[in-house]
């Protein structure tokens, strides 16, 4: 039975001078998922994210990741989920392997699970050759590759990506797609922003769409592509808020 591993109950976020960034925002993600957090920039995608894996604080509403409370019970949620952000922020000292083995220390993930794992991604994602290198000499590009893998060793429950496509190269980008539909067939929730709409139709199975801090759709793609593109949904959504 699908179970929802990621529940957000009318969250909102304000920031200085009482502005919403984000404004009663109630999503569910189910197991099995591919959920599009769509979005002009600034509508609230990124805030909202940062709210769900713990980075941002929040009083208003609630979070709940595999049932547990992303405010009460932090660590719980955190075993279960992984994140990527826009840009990765990862630790340029050290070599690609270093850091990835960092990660599957962090999680406890033992040598032959963590070695199966590590060249399974690094294959697919063609840097295997690179992972004895600095991350410091390592492109925008190959630096998000080592952030999914570190995101996909631990095999988490739910994979939270802000913006994943920027910066991958066309093979990446199609890699990942295919790795994404491998892990919902896996059971595994996947929610990720994005403002690549003609991405999000072919590789979602639900989609949110937020406009200044509000949710203005949201639905099945099949619901939402039933007489048009989901291009010209978002369109028309953004037309009728104006």
């Amino acid at each position: 039975m699908d179970k929802i591993m990621l529940e957000i109950r009318h969250f909102s976020k304000s920031y200085k001078g009482n502005t919403k960034a984000v404004d009663d925002v109630s999503i569910n993600v189910m197991s099995g998922d591919i959920y599009g957090f769509i979005g002009h920039n600034g509508a609230g995608k990124s805030t909202t994210i940062r709210a769900v894996v713990g980075v941002l604080d929040f009083t208003e509403g609630e979070i709940m990741i595999d049932g547990h409370s992303v405010k009460d019970d932090p660590i719980a949620c955190k075993r279960v989920t992984a994140y990527i952000p826009d840009n990765p922020d990862l630790y340029e000292n050290l070599t690609g392997i270093q850091y990835l083995n960092f990660i599957a220390d962090v999680f406890h993930i033992g040598d032959e699970e963590r070695q199966q794992s590590i060249k399974k991604y690094a294959d697919l994602f063609e840097i295997t050759d690179a992972l004895g290198d600095l991350i410091s000499s390592y492109s925008h590009g190959m630096k998000q590759k080592v952030a999914l893998i570190s995101a996909l060793i631990h095999k988490p429950r739910l994979l939270v990506l802000d913006e994943p496509f920027v910066g991958l190269d066309p093979k990446a980008t199609f890699t990942l797609k295919e790795v994404m539909h491998e892990m919902c067939n896996e059971g595994t929730a996947i929610f990720f922003s994005t403002h690549v709409l003609d991405v999000a139709e072919k590789l979602c199975n639900k989609v949110s769409i937020i406009k200044h801090g509000k949710i203005i759709v949201t639905g099945t793609m099949e619901e939402l592509t039933e007489k048009h593109s989901l291009e010209e949904a978002f369109l028309e959504a953004d037309s009728d808020e104006r």
